[in-house]
């Protein structure tokens, strides 16, 4: 599902919900860089779970709303103020979906993505695997280099009521891998690093138009 970083059956979907991120990080982090309080978001996507309700908690007035390919949101121009995607939600960096997301959001508005980042323990359940854990967070890479977002990197973690806990659900949902990462645990949680690209309406901050051709900014 696009608010779990796996793909998994309904019930091991949902343990994961509750056990990854119970210090409300992402939630934070989001209404921080949005923000969402009292503001219009469009959140792609993201069924109910203890996610959706702490953005719900923030002050944010969810506009829920499932993109298809071609990316397309069905809201009228210039009428949210921030669109909040997780994981499968915006997968990578196309300009037409940018253009997408800077025709929903008001002026000033945001784009907030959320994908994992990396060098933690749960990175070891796919082996690393995947765009996210290599070229999307990379200075060169197609966040950070051209698609004009910014990066947020939040310390998470995936917690569980004990050891044993852990160790059932990761073999279960992640086969031999799992079993692995769950014999070396020696405490009921993994470290999980999760990124937070957030990318201003048409790529700059309000304020920050580019110098019309032929002219240079003169220092203050």
């Amino acid at each position: 599902m696009p608010d779990l970083p796996f793909d998994l059956p309904a019930p091991l979907a949902q343990r994961l919900r509750v056990a990854a991120d119970a210090e409300g990080k992402i939630a934070r982090a989001l209404d921080a860089l949005g923000p969402l309080s009292g503001r219009d978001v469009a959140l792609l996507d993201v069924p109910a779970g203890p996610l959706r309700t702490r953005l719900v908690d923030a002050g944010a007035r969810l506009h829920d709303l499932t993109p298809g390919r071609p990316f397309r949101l069905d809201l009228a121009d210039t009428s949210v103020d921030s669109v909040v995607a997780l994981w499968g939600g915006f997968d990578g960096v196309r300009a037409a979906d940018l253009e997408e997301a800077d025709r929903v959001l008001r002026p000033g508005g945001r784009l907030l993505v959320v994908h994992d980042y990396g060098r933690d323990e749960v990175s070891a359940l796919v082996n690393g695997e995947g765009p996210q854990y290599r070229e999307w967070s990379n200075r060169a890479g197609p966040f950070l280099r051209g698609g004009g977002f910014k990066i947020r990197v939040l310390h998470c973690f995936w917690t569980f009521a004990s050891v044993e806990d852990a160790q059932g659900f990761l073999a279960e949902a992640f086969g031999p891998r799992g079993e692995a990462v769950g014999a070396a645990m020696r405490r009921p949680r993994l470290s999980w690093n999760v990124a937070v690209y957030h990318r201003w309406k048409g790529g700059r901050p309000p304020g920050a138009e580019l110098p019309a051709a032929g002219t240079r900014r003169v220092p203050a």
